[in-house]
């Protein structure tokens, strides 16, 4: 059975007072909600403010990013030795890294293997572009991001996969709930193919782009989705706890749905 998993990434948001403040008015009730993996990804400057906050609850700590050597001469970089004090998540790939900073799925590739072996587990990002997908590519780059991104790298329970089309990103254009499942069940029959069908099967794969608490449940209600990597929603307290509440909820309603 998947644990349903929601994650936070806050991106270049919030000073660390502000970082602070936000765990602070959420703490206690996302900490109450049972039945689903709670993981937050703020700054790199708040991580350590943020881990000493989250110590003693049911929430995870995630960064948003790491380089793929552990030490050395790489000025700005942050090392997967570094973030292993503190998280037990590093998300991988996302868009915005692939689009602004030119990350190949080579670069994905390599920062997989370096997060798996010092004990980070990846929440690794894929997705389309618009261009793609309206020329009917969407499966061709799925299939060419994973294949690239999980090359050489043995099958592993500790790797989440979000898929998030980057049309959807920060527009409010979200797939339907139907559009996302199709594309998320390709993409566990892909995983079948270049892993195993019962590895497939047990792996977790979320949704992002543009979830909300008003349209959550849309997503979360199909057996194929496992959770979401949540962007803007999850600065807003309200919306945050509203989404994993309601995950939580549908999921442990019914089982049969993961």
């Amino acid at each position: 059975m998947r644990i349903p998993l929601i994650a936070g990434n806050w991106k270049m948001n919030t000073t660390v007072a502000e970082a602070e403040s936000l765990v602070r008015s959420i703490l206690g009730r996302l900490d109450k909600i049972a039945g689903v993996e709670k993981v937050l990804c703020p700054p790199f400057v708040s991580l350590f403010t943020v881990s000493e906050l989250l110590k003693g609850s049911s929430i995870k700590l995630g960064a948003q990013n790491m380089y793929f050597e552990t030490k050395g001469a790489y000025t700005g970089e942050i090392s997967p030795l570094m973030l292993s004090e503190l998280c037990e998540f590093v998300i991988l790939g996302h868009s915005e890294r692939r689009g602004y900073f030119g990350e190949t799925d080579e670069i994905v590739n390599r920062k997989v293997k370096t997060a798996l072996a010092n004990n980070l587990k990846p929440i690794m990002c894929i997705g389309e572009t618009p261009e793609d997908n309206k020329a009917g590519r969407a499966e061709e780059v799925l299939n060419r991001q994973l294949s690239q991104s999980l090359n050489d790298i043995e099958p592993t329970h500790d790797i989440v996969i979000a898929y998030e089309p980057i049309w959807a990103i920060g527009t409010g254009k979200a797939a339907s709930g139907e559009q996302s499942a199709a594309t998320i069940k390709f993409i566990r029959n892909t995983m079948t193919k270049l892993w195993s069908k019962r590895m497939s099967q047990d792996l977790r794969i979320l949704y992002g782009g543009s979830v909300t608490s008003h349209n959550i449940a849309e997503f979360i209600s199909q057996p194929e989705i496992d959770g979401a990597l949540i962007g803007g929603s999850s600065l807003r307290p309200e919306d945050f706890l509203g989404i994993t509440n309601q995950a939580a909820t549908i999921k442990l309603s019914h089982p049969s749905i993961h």
